[in-house]
This record gives C-alpha cells, sequence and structure tokens, in this order.
C-alpha cells in the first residue's frame, strides 16, 4: 500500500511543546485517515515515564525533568544528540497490528543503521536496537482509537551520561 506522508523537521522541541503537537497530529490523523505525519526532532534533556512506567526506576533525575505520559514501556531519556523520530499514522488504514508497527519501527531502524555502516541487532524478548556496544534506540508507542503517537529515540551523538540515572 502506497500512502505519503509529511515529514516535519522541527529541531530541538521542549517535550511538552512535541507531546501537544502528537495529540494534534493525532487528531488529524483520525479526522483523515489517509494522512501521516513523521515529526522529527530532539528535545532538550527529560525523563520521559510510560503509563505502566515504575518511578522507582528513575534513581536520579537531578535538573532533569520527568514527564509522566501515556506510551508503553518504561523510563527512557532524552536529550540532544538524539534522533526522536514520531510516526503519526492510522493503524487501521494501513492494516497493521501494533506488534507488527513496533516490528516495522525496530526493522527501519535497523535498516537505516545498516545503511549508515552501524551493525545493530534486535535483543530477543525485548523492544529496541542493540550494537555491541549497548542499546542505542528506545522504542516506545502509544495506539489511541487506532492512530499512533510517540515512536524511536536514536543515539546519535549525545551525552549518554543519564542513561546511568535510570534503569530502563
Amino acid at each position: 500500500m502506497k500512502f505519503q506522508v509529511q515529514i516535519l523537521r522541527e529541531g530541538l522541541v521542549d517535550y511538552d511543546v512535541a507531546w501537544r503537537l502528537q495529540r494534534e497530529k493525532a487528531e488529524e490523523v483520525r479526522n483523515d485517515p489517509g494522512r501521516a505525519f513523521l515529526m522529527l526532532l530532539e528535545h532538550p534533556p527529560v525523563f520521559t515515564l510510560g503509563k505502566n512506567g515504575d518511578a522507582g526506576n528513575i534513581l536520579k533525575a537531578g535538573e532533569i525533568p520527568v514527564r509522566h505520559i501515556d506510551r508503553g514501556g518504561d523510563v527512557t531519556y532524552h536529550g540532544p544528540g538524539q534522533l526522536v523520530g514520531y510516526p503519526i499514522l492510522s493503524l487501521r488504514e494501513h492494516r497493521l497490528g501494533v506488534r507488527s508497527y513496533v516490528e516495522r519501527l525496530e526493522g527501519t531502524v535497523l535498516q537505516t543503521l545498516d545503511d549508515l555502516g552501524v551493525s545493530a541487532h534486535r535483543t530477543p524478548g525485548c523492544v529496541g536496537i542493540w550494537t555491541q556496544r549497548g542499546k542505542i534506540a528506545s522504542i516506545g508507542v502509544r495506539v489511541g482509537r487506532g492512530v499512533t503517537m510517540h515512536g524511536f529515540a536514536l543515539n546519535v551523538n549525545g551525552d549518554l551520561t543519564p542513561f546511568s540515572f535510570i534503569n530502563p
């Protein structure tokens, strides 16, 4: 199935602003399921805790704000030097289930890394992408009324120290 995706290159965006924009775009897709968006951006430092996440997995927040959000998964860190992608599309329109959607996100990140010459892999029983040096990409999604939000975070060239402040 062919469809067009509007790519929104947002730059460095505060998490709350990006979350609000995701909800607005998701509502646009609900009103017109043939539309799709891909938001590409970075965030200033922030920890996000999924709806069933354990706040005890934030070991030391310090000055980094924490946002309780509506995606799956536990806790992750977002910060400069990390490419964050928020695909917003109708799973019903594209005849996808949640599991196959997440697997396609992982596959897209794997293919992108391979194209860049980075050897990476999936780890059985875990969501995300790893290299020999550790986890390189996190994936956490929310599907509301058939429309996706949230997505992936790919560590490109940022300070990884804040990951030591959490138990992801």
